[in-house]
């Protein structure tokens, strides 16, 4: 009697565990559920900027070309340009070697040279100097605007020559030239005749001439697109220009007729100058054939007087006889 109603509540009481269980279980499904959605949607967005940001990197990557770490890719040097710079400088100084040495000191520091150079006097005793500057291509400007600043500019000429399809053409060519040497060294060296060989090294010598010429010119255009020209000119007395006149006046045309007056005098003068030695030559020769050669000519036998009848087979008359009174008187003539 005492187990009986005990049975029934141990199994209402089986019953509301695990319905109890059960309601606990769907619920935590259902909590789970939903944190598993909510760090889904919280995990896209970063898993989009991932996303973004390889993209990112793989465009970037594909921009740097061949890069070795993706980076940006170098750009193009840009074309060195070959200019000729060359100036001429007029200026008036007080004291020209003073000038002179303070040039030299520019160009020095500028790390230029000094060419050639000339230095005169006027009748005046004021000193001109004429010198020729190089200097480099890099210090060309401030180079001359010190030298126009040593004293009074009187002239200034500038120009600048741009060479840099010359430099290039040249290059190009000194290229080619050597690529057709080594060809023709070649040739030269699987040649098997004689004949093969002498025309071989008769090209050969003309394309290394070429050659030497393209290298010649590389040069000089080196030479003178690395280093500026300057002509400087230093005097100590004001540089007079010359005045041009269309119009010449009547003084003109007298000072022209006396200038022509006296170089055709002076042209005379000279051309009896350098005649006078053979003609007194001459007068000399004339008088001492007079004098003592025409003397002693032997005169010619005078010439028969025509005989009447002489030519008509006639005897010849024969001359008169000598007396001896003919010859008394002759002897008084003597």
């Amino acid at each position: 009697m005492r187990y009986r109603p005990a049975r029934p509540v141990r199994i209402l009481s089986g019953l509301l565990l695990a319905g109890a269980l059960a309601l606990t279980g769907c619920s935590a499904a259902d909590d789970s559920d939903s944190s598993d959605s909510a760090g889904d949607k919280a995990a896209a967005p970063g898993a989009q900027e991932a996303g973004a940001g390889a993209a990112d990197s793989g465009a970037a990557g594909v921009r740097g070309g061949s890069g070795a770490k993706g980076g940006p890719a170098a750009e193009p040097p840009a074309p060195t340009s070959h200019i000729i710079h060359t100036a001429s400088l007029t200026v008036q100084v007080k004291d020209v070697p003073k000038s002179l040495a303070e040039t030299r000191t520019v160009v020095e520091n500028a790390g230029g040279m000094v060419g050639d150079e000339t230095t005169d006097r006027d009748s005046e005793g004021h000193e001109r100097s004429r010198v020729v500057l190089r200097v480099p291509a890099d210090t060309y400007e401030d180079v001359l605007t010190e030298l126009e600043g040593s004293g009074k500019l009187v002239d200034r000429k500038a120009k600048a020559e741009d060479v840099t399809e010359q430099v290039v053409d040249v290059k190009s060519r000194i290229t080619s030239q050597r690529a057709s040497v080594a060809r023709i060294r070649e040739l030269m060296d699987r040649a098997s005749k004689l004949s093969d060989v002498v025309t071989l090294e008769g090209e050969l010598s003309t394309r290394q001439a070429d050659l030497e010429s393209l290298l010649a010119q590389q040069a000089s255009l080196k030479d003178r697109t690395s280093l500026a020209t300057i002509t400087l000119s230093l005097s100590e007395t004001p540089v007079k220009k010359a005045v041009e006149d269309d119009d010449p006046g009547f003084a003109d045309a007298l000072g022209g007729g006396w200038d022509a007056f006296v170089a055709m005098f002076r042209w005379i003068a000279l051309v009896l100058g350098a005649l006078l030695p053979f003609l007194a030559a001459g007068a000399l020769l004339l008088f001492l054939w007079a004098r003592f050669l025409r003397g002693r000519t032997p005169a010619r036998p005078a010439t028969a007087a025509a005989v009447p009848g002489a030519g008509t087979g006639s005897l010849p008359v024969a001359p008169p006889v000598r007396t001896e009174h003919d010859e008394s008187n002759g002897n008084d003539r003597n």
